[in-house]
């Protein structure tokens, strides 16, 4: 990883990812997360301010150095105990059925073999445990999907391999039933549709 993306991207990411709207999506997003949870691409802590009492503990994972730094300050605050890797999501050093709930929040865009990392997710998740996603990818309209499709190579460069073009539901639901989703997508406020075309669920693991 070079100097851009472990010294400068961290800075972008938390204050480009900060506030509003995406503090009203997290909130959304845990309200109802339990249990033993398993945080994947932690970047910042942005979501520690929004987990519910509900859950018990807490690891988090994320192979960026530089957003470890800055996540420092949030992590002593945190009501419960953490554990934390610097590792990516494709192969997790945790045993099968071990987790209540796995989070993602707009790092399915990054991954590179993000396939695989829905499969760790799936793995490591109890049966019954629930995966909560919330991530921008491709539009249903084909004329945005020209533009996403277009602009994703640039991305990709200034976002530390950021996707605006992934199928996020068809990523999920390769791994987890559609049947056992619940997914909602919309356009987020403040946002052009092509960086902002969200997908918003929980998928159950069987």
């Amino acid at each position: 990883m070079g100097f851009y993306g472990s010294r400068i991207f961290p800075y972008l990411l938390d204050w480009g990812m900060a506030g509003e709207p995406f503090s009203s999506y997290r909130r959304s997003l845990l309200a109802n997360v339990s249990g033993d949870v398993l945080e994947i691409g932690f970047g910042t802590g942005l979501n520690l301010a929004y987990y519910p009492d509900s859950v018990q503990s807490l690891t988090v994972i994320d192979p960026n150095p530089g957003v470890h730094r800055l996540a420092k300050k949030r992590l002593a605050k945190a009501p419960m105990p953490i554990t934390k890797e610097q590792i990516g999501g494709e192969s997790l050093p945790f045993g099968n059925n071990q987790f209540d709930s796995v989070v993602s929040t707009w790092t399915l865009c990054s991954i590179p073999a993000v396939d695989r990392a829905i499969a760790e997710a799936h793995r490591v998740l109890k049966p019954g445990g629930r995966f909560y996603f919330i991530e921008h990818g491709r539009s249903d309209r084909p004329g945005v999907q020209k533009w996403q499709d277009r602009v994703t190579p640039l991305q990709k460069v200034i976002a530390d391999g950021c996707h605006l073009n992934r199928p996020i539901s068809d990523l999920v639901g390769a791994k987890f039933s559609q049947s056992d989703m619940q997914l909602k997508t919309y356009v987020a406020k403040m946002l052009p549709e092509f960086v902002g075309y969200f997908y918003e669920g929980v998928a159950i693991k069987g």
